[in-house]
C-alpha cells in the first residue's frame, strides 16, 4: 500500500474486489478484469464516513468519485469505461492477459520501467493534510453504535437499524475546515 514496490503491479480481479479487497486493486499500477468481476467500496456501509479517498486516488471524476463513495457497485465493464480498469477480458483469458502486460513490461529497459513506475505513483493525487485531519473528525461525527450495528446486521443476514447521532441535534453541526482551524 506504500507505494515502496519498486515493480510495477498488475491485478487480476474475477469475483467480487469489495473492501480490502478493493483497496488492494485501486493501489495496483495495471488492472485486468474478468467481465463478471464486481467492486464496491465498502465504508460508507460500514463506518461514519464513506470511502472519500478512492475515487480521488483514482483520480475519477466527481459523480463517479461521489457514486463510489456512497458504497453503490460497480461491474467491471463499468470499471472499464471510466478507465479504473485497463483490459476486460473473458474469464479464461484473465490470467493470459495479465501475463501479456507481464512480458510486456519486461521488454522495456529496466531503468526506464522502475522510473516512470515512480513517476507515475508520485502524480497519484492524495488529500492533503487539511482534508485528513477533516476526515478524521467527520468520522468521529456519528454515534459509533452504528458502526457495530452494521457489522451485527451484515453477519445476521438482516436490515440495520441505525441511530444516526446520539444527540440529533449534531447532525446539523457537521465539522468543517473552517471549524477545525478554530
Amino acid at each position: 500500500m506504500s507505494g515502496a514496490l519498486e515493480k510495477p503491479v498488475i491485478a487480476a480481479v474475477n469475483g467480487y474486489a469489495m473492501g480490502g479487497g478493493f483497496m488492494l486493486v485501486e493501489r495496483t499500477d495495471l488492472r485486468v478484469a474478468a467481465r463478471e468481476a464486481v467492486f464496491e467500496v465498502s465504508e460508507a456501509k460500514r463506518w461514519l464516513l464513506g470511502g472519500y479517498n478512492h475515487g480521488h486516488i483514482a483520480n475519477l471524476p466527481y459523480p463517479i468519485a461521489m457514486e463510489m463513495a456512497l458504497g453503490f457497485r460497480f461491474t467491471a465493464q463499468r470499471f472499464y469505461e471510466i478507465g479504473f480498469v485497463n483490459r476486460l477480458v473473458e474469464a479464461d483469458q484473465l490470467m493470459p492477459s495479465a501475463f501479456a502486460m507481464a512480458e510486456h513490461l519486461l521488454t522495456l529497459p529496466p531503468a526506464s520501467r522502475v522510473n516512470t513506475v515512480h513517476m507515475m505513483r508520485q502524480m497519484r493525487p492524495t488529500p492533503t493534510p487539511e482534508l485528513q485531519c477533516l476526515a478524521a473528525a467527520l468520522r468521529e461525527h456519528g454515534a459509533k453504535s452504528d458502526l457495530m450495528e452494521s457489522r451485527a446486521a451484515f453477519a445476521e443476514k438482516r436490515a440495520p437499524r441505525f441511530k444516526g447521532w446520539n444527540n440529533p441535534e449534531d447532525r446539523y453541526h457537521l465539522p468543517s475546515l473552517d471549524t477545525l482551524k478554530s
